[in-house]
């Protein structure tokens, strides 16, 4: 069933309207954040959604190796200790693709105890990118671990 979520982002408004798992539609790729570069991670149906903004598309060969996502929760020490996401792209080597994001960057909190979820890549209305994703929280950020080193 359609759902329709608005999120307030600084001055504008986020709409987002949901198709279970799948965005039917959104104005992020029109807004102030798209065009000045910054991505946003949505959530509906026990999947992560991150919508990339039109710049973002040379790093899309970098995600699609991952096997998996691995979304971590802390407080991020460059941005003097608020609370951010690590959004991880395992691809199992030294040097995987990662964003950083703070938190008014997400439109939900996950809580603590989630498990494996459905993690999808979002350009332009298209979903582009379809990976297992994984949630934790950490002690702090950047974390840059594998999944099954030692958690928090």
């Amino acid at each position: 069933m359609p759902e329709l979520n608005i999120y307030e982002v600084s001055a504008s408004y986020l709409m987002i309207s949901n198709y279970g798992e799948a965005i039917k539609e959104t104005n992020f790729w029109e807004s102030d954040h798209a065009r000045a570069g910054y991505c946003y991670l949505s959530w509906n149906a026990g999947a992560g959604r991150l919508l990339l903004p039109p710049m973002w598309e040379s790093f899309l060969p970098d995600m699609s190796a991952a096997e998996y996502v691995i979304v971590s929760r802390g407080p991020w020490a460059p941005a003097g200790g608020h609370d951010a996401l690590e959004i991880l792209f395992e691809d199992h080597s030294d040097n995987p693709f990662v964003v950083h994001i703070g938190i008014e960057q997400t439109d939900r909190r996950l809580a603590d105890d989630t498990s494996g979820f459905l993690f999808t890549v979002w350009m332009r209305g298209a979903e582009i990118l379809r990976r297992p994703g994984h949630y934790r929280r950490v002690a702090r950020l950047p974390w840059l671990k594998p999944w099954r080193s030692a958690k928090s």
